[in-house]
């Protein structure tokens, strides 16, 4: 599925939507330019899971756990811009918390999809205008995304 974002704040309401979705054991695998609005959509995710933020992107630290404010999973987002592979990541010892938690990999295409069998791959690419408008492909991979349908509304 396609989804036509023209905002920032559209961004960040694509990713409240999607945090009504999710729970323990997920994992977002994002992928996009620089400044195309992974963060964003992170910030949304993480407004919509009621975590403790502010989420801002974890480039320096590479990893940042947001634990719930509501009883819900924490949010453990992940920039993978700097590792320089798959062993990289695995030292993070993702594997540990990915069952507990909602987790996103920031840059994570080609590293992150061995962290789960069941993951969103979601693809954000900048509009050809001069505006904000994005465009996000959303991949269901697995069966727990086999069925996945987002309001657009």
């Amino acid at each position: 599925m396609t989804v036509v974002v023209p905002t920032a704040e559209d961004m960040r309401e694509l990713g409240l939507r999607l945090a009504g979705l999710l729970q323990p054991g997920d994992l977002l695998v994002l992928t996009g330019g620089l400044g195309a609005g992974k963060t964003t959509l992170t910030q949304g995710i993480g407004e919509g899971l009621k975590v403790r933020g502010p989420i801002t992107s974890p480039t320096f630290v590479i990893a940042r756990v947001h634990p719930s404010l509501a009883g819900g999973p924490p949010l453990v987002h992940v920039d993978a811009y700097r590792l320089g592979g798959f062993a990289e990541l695995d030292d993070l010892d993702l594997d540990a918390s990915v069952d507990e938690s909602v987790t996103v990999v920031e840059w994570g295409e080609g590293l992150a999809e061995g962290l789960a069998e069941d993951r969103l791959e979601m693809i954000i690419s900048r509009g050809d205008g001069p505006g904000e408008e994005r465009r996000v492909r959303i991949v269901g991979v697995g069966d727990r995304w086999a069925d996945l349908e987002l309001d657009r509304g």
